[in-house]
Order: C-alpha cells, then sequence, then structure tokens
C-alpha cells in the first residue's frame, strides 16, 4: 500500500514508521497517488494565531471572545475537551472551563495569516476556493507534472510549511470530490490528513450519521428524523423521486450525496455575492446583551472577511430567527459600500431596533452583499452621518496599534461587557 511520511516526505510501501527519519506521522491508502481534490482546514484558527503570538498561552485552555457577558468566537483544543464551543455565551462557557484564559479576537493579525497561507496555497494551484479565513478547497489536478510530485506530497509539504513559515497547523481532507474532501479534513483534527477513496466511499458513508453533510442544521435534521433518516443508510432506502416528493430540491442533492456523488466543480472565479456569519443558539433568547454582542461579533468576523479579500458591501443584512421557525429578514441599503466592522455593526443594530418581534430568538446572522472593489469603501464624508468617516479611519489606525501592541492595546468599549 502507497504510503507517505508527513514529517520528512518520504513515498515508501507500506510500514507502521517512516523508514528515513522514522516517524509515526505516515499515510497509508490505495488510492494516495491518485485522489486531487482537497480541502485544508486551519486548525482552531484564531486560538492558534494567539497561541503562536503568545508563546505564554502555550499548553492552556485558550477562549477568543467578549467579557462574561460577551459570546465565544472559537476556543482552543484544550478548552473544546471541557466541552466550550463556538457561540456558546461566555458564562456557560467559563461554568465548564474556569480555568480558561479569555483573550478578544484580533481579526487583523488572523487576516494577516490568513493571506500568508493563502499565498503558499496559490504555489500549489490556481483553482483555489476559499470558504473563510482558514479553510479552502483546492483542485489539485494535472498539478503533479508542474510540481513533480502526486497531490498528496504537495499538500503535506503545504501544511509543514505553514507550520514551519508561518506557525500555524491545518488539516488535510483528500478525495475525488468537495463533500468528501470536506467530510475528510474533519476525521483526524488537529494535524489531520485523511482520504476517502472512490473503491470506499459508500462502506465509508453507511453508518454516518446525515448531519455529516454541509448545510445541515438542526431544522434539517429534525425534519430528516421524522422521516427515519438518521444515517446514510438510512438515505440508500429512499429512492430518488420519494426523497424530491418528502424533501424537494433538497432531497435530490440528498439521493446524490448518500451515494458520495458531488458533481459541483472548485473554481477560483466564482463571484462572491454576499459575505455573513449566522449562529444558531443552543438555547433561544430574548437577552438584548447577549444578541448585541452577537451582533458585533459577527459584524468583526463579516468585516475581517471583506478585509482580507479587498471587498466592501454596499447593503448590510440582518437574519432573525424566532422560536417558532418565522424568518425575519431586513436589509439597509449605504450611500457608500463599507468593510468596516462600526458601520456593519451600527447599520445591524439600527435593523435589529427596527423589529417587532422581541423574541425569543433561535438564529440570528449579518452580512454585506452588492460587494465590489474596498477602493472607494468608507471614505467618503455621509450628510446623515459626518462622523462616519473619522470612524473609519479610527478602526483601520486601531488594526494597526492591536497588530502591533497585542490585543488589549486598544479595543472597543462594548467588547468589556
Amino acid at each position: 500500500m502507497p504510503a507517505l511520511c508527513r514529517e520528512c516526505l518520504t513515498q515508501f510501501d507500506d510500514g507502521a514508521r517512516c523508514p528515513s527519519c522514522r516517524s509515526p506521522r505516515v499515510t497509508r491508502h490505495d488510492e494516495l497517488w491518485d485522489l486531487s481534490i482537497a480541502h485544508m482546514d486551519c486548525d482552531a484558527f484564531y486560538a492558534s494565531v494567539e497561541k503562536r503570538d503568545n508563546p505564554d498561552l502555550e499548553g492552556k485552555p485558550l477562549i477568543i471572545g467578549g467579557g462574561r457577558r460577551g459570546v465565544v468566537s472559537t476556543a482552543c483544543y484544550v478548552a473544546r475537551i471541557k466541552g466550550v464551543k463556538s457561540a456558546m455565551p461566555m458564562f456557560q462557557a467559563l461554568k465548564l472551563c474556569p480555568e480558561a484564559i479569555v483573550v478578544k479576537p484580533r481579526f487583523e493579525a488572523y487576516t494577516k495569516a490568513s493571506r500568508a497561507i493563502r499565498a503558499l496555497m496559490d504555489e500549489l494551484t490556481p483553482v483555489v476556493e476559499p470558504l473563510s479565513l482558514d479553510e479552502a478547497f483546492m483542485d489539485m489536478t494535472g498539478t503533479a507534472r508542474l510540481h513533480g510530485a502526486p497531490p498528496a506530497v504537495m499538500l503535506a509539504r503545504l501544511v509543514k510549511r505553514m507550520k514551519d513559515e508561518i506557525g500555524l497547523t491545518g488539516s488535510i481532507g483528500l478525495s475525488h470530490n468537495k463533500f468528501l474532501a470536506k467530510v475528510a479534513s474533519d476525521l483526524e483534527k488537529p494535524r489531520g490528513f485523511s482520504i476517502i477513496g472512490k473503491a470506499e466511499t459508500t462502506a465509508f458513508l453507511r453508518p454516518k450519521p446525515v448531519r455529516l453533510i454541509w448545510g445541515i442544521g438542526p431544522v434539517a435534521q429534525q425534519s430528516l428524523e421524522k422521516a427515519g433518516i438518521k444515517t446514510f443508510d438510512d438515505l440508500l432506502r429512499w429512492d430518488r423521486r420519494d426523497l424530491h416528493d418528502r424533501f424537494g430540491g433538497m432531497g435530490e442533492r440528498l439521493y446524490a450525496l448518500a451515494r458520495g456523488e458531488d458533481g459541483r466543480r472548485i473554481s477560483s472565479n466564482t463571484p462572491v455575492k454576499g459575505l455573513s456569519n449566522e449562529t444558531t443558539f443552543n438555547v433561544d433568547t430574548a437577552d438584548i446583551d447577549i444578541l448585541d454582542g452577537h451582533l458585533w461579533r459577527m459584524a468583526e468576523k463579516v468585516s475581517a472577511r471583506a478585509k482580507a479579500t479587498q471587498k466592501a458591501g454596499r447593503v448590510v443584512t440582518l437574519k432573525l430567527k424566532t422560536s417558532d421557525f418565522k424568518l425575519v429578514s431586513k436589509r439597509q441599503s449605504l450611500h457608500h459600500p463599507t468593510q468596516m466592522a462600526d458601520t456593519i455593526y451600527r447599520t445591524a443594530r439600527a435593523l435589529f431596533d427596527q423589529v417587532s418581534h422581541r423574541g425569543p430568538f433561535r438564529l440570528l446572522g449579518v452580512g454585506i452583499s452588492e460587494l465590489g472593489s474596498d477602493g472607494d469603501a468608507d471614505r467618503e464624508g455621509d450628510l446623515l452621518d459626518p462622523d462616519a468617516g473619522k470612524r473609519a479611519e479610527a478602526e483601520r489606525a486601531a488594526d494597526k496599534i492591536r497588530e502591533k501592541f497585542g490585543t488589549d492595546a486598544i479595543m472597543k468599549g462594548r467588547a468589556l461587557r
């Protein structure tokens, strides 16, 4: 069976350890040299950047997020073992892991790290499709002749360079389509390298829960369970027509994915229509402080993605879902496109204040759309808000200060709540 050492990149036949460096970090698979669709997902990205930049945090439970009345943006694996999850209220996270160190997000640092990683991916293939700051698909088809090595070797070299040159780790999923590559990248985190080959696809999927499908949230999962569908094996018992009659367009997608089929192509040229961030709460809430904390966190995340991709949006959107699953959506067009967290937050908060339904809510989301280049964003004054330009300049200055002197050098007052 073909094998690859992920430490020294030696290629060899099956063995428990690398014959060259004796490392046990070996990937073995019958289709190791034949697959070319990959998904790379950084390991606890925000927390890893913080630990890289502050070695005193190494080995300690770390939570990225707001104060006690805020929410968790992400957590390192030490804290995750204690049950801490993204979007969890901070007070709940600290009950689970009271010894955790809480650090405010530094999105400018995460954006800089993301760009460095993207530059390494661009060296491997021109077909890179980013999903967020810390993950992307790569189509490595036809690159073996260019690099003189199979895609698996180059992907192992990528994560090795990420560690050596940028100080961050990532996990690789390698398969024959996007769906399975993304599933694979989450199988052995952190520092994983997992493969799902064509020959094993059906056998691999059969016992797995359908929540493995990207985009199957709690509501969709409940609908499937009502139909007696909990695993891929359950899905395989349904024919195409019945799935379509029961679930509409999603039924067609489920029929294909149950068989490990995904015809979507990886494209670096797919136009991005909008940038957004949303969360489904573990417990429905009408607490304004908690909701406001989420609004600010989401505005920062959307802003970070916009800055990382040099995009700006002319429309800000607010999305809410009530406890009885009623969807509420509001949008506001701006006089000038923006990528500033302050502007996104202020507009989203104004939209929230216009919502007549006062909750409780089970989902909250913020986004920007009608995207364009950031060249003319946040530069001109606004007659209705003459201080908008000054706040944009202040935010850019704050970004630079935090990047140079650390996350606590300067922060918004609302971040202290």
